[in-house]
């Protein structure tokens, strides 16, 4: 068993944050613009995080599910891949562009008049 902190390096993610609903996408790197090979994230847990995201978006919560580990430590990887380019974050929509509450209920309660 690989403690999270040899996973990370003993680093605890202090530059980049994500937040849990944010979606993430695993990306086909540029040649032209990608890193050396020596430079990308080498590890097992980041090839399983690309394998993942290969398919269909997955949220970072659900990452950490699936790795069965800290979001803190998939947060750190992430932060990595992201670096290299092999994936792409989607942010969540912010509450302020989502729709008012009562607006929902008033569609909800309209439907169910049908």
């Amino acid at each position: 068993m690989v403690r999270p902190y040899a996973m990370t390096g003993g680093r605890t993610g202090e530059g980049q944050r994500f937040d849990l609903i944010a979606l993430v996408r695993a990306e086909q790197p540029d040649p032209l613009l990608a890193p050396a090979a020596a430079e990308l994230p080498a590890g097992p847990e980041q090839a399983r995080i690309l394998d993942l995201c290969r398919g269909t978006p997955l949220s970072v919560a659900e990452l950490a599910a699936d790795l069965d580990l800290p979001v803190g430590v998939v947060r750190v990887l992430l932060g990595d891949l992201l670096a290299a380019g092999l994936i792409r974050v989607t942010r969540p929509v912010p509450p302020a562009l989502l729709p008012d509450e009562r607006i929902l209920q008033e569609v909800v309660h309209g439907l169910r008049a049908l």
